[in-house]
């Protein structure tokens, strides 16, 4: 529950979510699910102790003297009601967010893994963040939940479905402001972060090889994809991620666009994991994230068999 960005929200705002949950939402008769929290997790007093520690003073959100109305709306969207920051802003051991503001330190929304997935970072670096994406890129991602080069996938594709495609189109345009508004980080995701690659050359040729047998029909021998059908590689910021995890992930499992009113049906990425071994979709990826300018660190097998076990992804051959 990100009730720390909630502390963002204005009194009115809450006033108005409170009158729809109660008088917009239509009662619905359901049994509860079973608790699932294992002990210890599932104690609660230990909570006062990380509320003292971490959770932040109710703090409305006042824009700053001067400061452009449509970036002060993005932020207030961003740092509150769309609590982007749960997903995108790294945590510490203690599952904190390390930043609730860009006033708190470059981290906020400098890019986390989150349910076996990465949530990119937000900020304006060229390769794994928002540095090549236009205002109006970023709009249209919202509401579509694409753009000419790139797709929603994983967690971010319910956030479009159930959220983001049904903003204004100003409050879409206020996000995109704010974001292209912020510095660019110089945290975990900075472009010498992700700049390292160990992959030797046979790895190279053989994820090459894997990739034109499997790959190069969608999203073509250069990595350019199909405008506005299959993803772009070149350039992707979540195959230039230092975390390679969303990439393995989608190799792993594949995935399938959000269908959005106004989009078009939406095109779907097969799974590959009954089909390649963990030393195959290692060796793709560290082809995919070392060419055509990418430029991002090796895959290992043990990367992807411990994923495949986490999602529960099937081996080549079981049954």
């Amino acid at each position: 529950m990100p009730y720390p960005s909630f502390s963002r929200i204005t009194d009115a705002d809450m006033a108005a979510l409170y009158a729809y949950f109660m008088h917009g939402v239509a009662p619905i008769s359901r049994k509860n699910k079973a608790e699932q929290i294992v002990w210890p997790l599932s104690m609660r007093w230990p909570l006062v102790y990380w509320r003292w520690l971490f959770a932040p003073q109710v703090r409305p959100f006042a824009p700053g003297v001067g400061e452009n109305p449509t970036v002060a709306r993005g932020a207030y969207l961003v740092e509150g009601l769309g609590h982007c920051g749960a997903c995108h802003t790294p945590r510490a051991l203690t599952m904190q967010e390390k930043a609730l503001t860009p006033q708190d330190g470059p981290e906020f929304l400098d890019g986390s893994q989150f349910n076996d997935w990465f949530a990119p970072s937000l900020r304006g670096q060229d390769n794994v963040g928002l540095g090549r994406w236009a205002g109006a890129n970023i709009e249209e991602f919202l509401k579509l939940g694409r753009t000419a080069k790139y797709a929603a996938f994983g967690e971010m594709g319910d956030v479009v479905l159930h959220s983001t495609q049904f903003m204004t189109t100003a409050d879409r345009a206020a996000i995109a402001s704010f974001l292209k508004a912020l510095a660019v980080a110089s945290g975990a995701q900075t472009e010498t972060a992700a700049a390292a690659n160990s992959s030797t050359t046979a790895t190279v040729h053989a994820g090459e090889q894997i990739y034109r047998d499997n790959c190069a029909a969608c999203h073509k021998t250069a990595g350019t994809g199909v405008p506005s059908t299959f993803p772009a590689l070149a350039g992707n910021p979540i195959v230039n991620a230092k975390d390679a995890v969303s990439v393995i992930h989608i190799v792993l499992a594949g995935d399938a666009e959000v269908h959005t009113h106004g989009g078009r049906p939406p095109l779907v990425m097969p799974p590959f994991g009954a089909d390649l071994t963990d030393s195959d979709i290692a060796n793709l990826l560290t082809y995919v994230r070392s060419s055509w300018g990418n430029r991002a660190p090796a895959v290992s097998s043990a990367q992807v068999k411990t994923l495949r076990a986490a999602i529960g992804e099937p081996e080549p051959g079981a049954k």
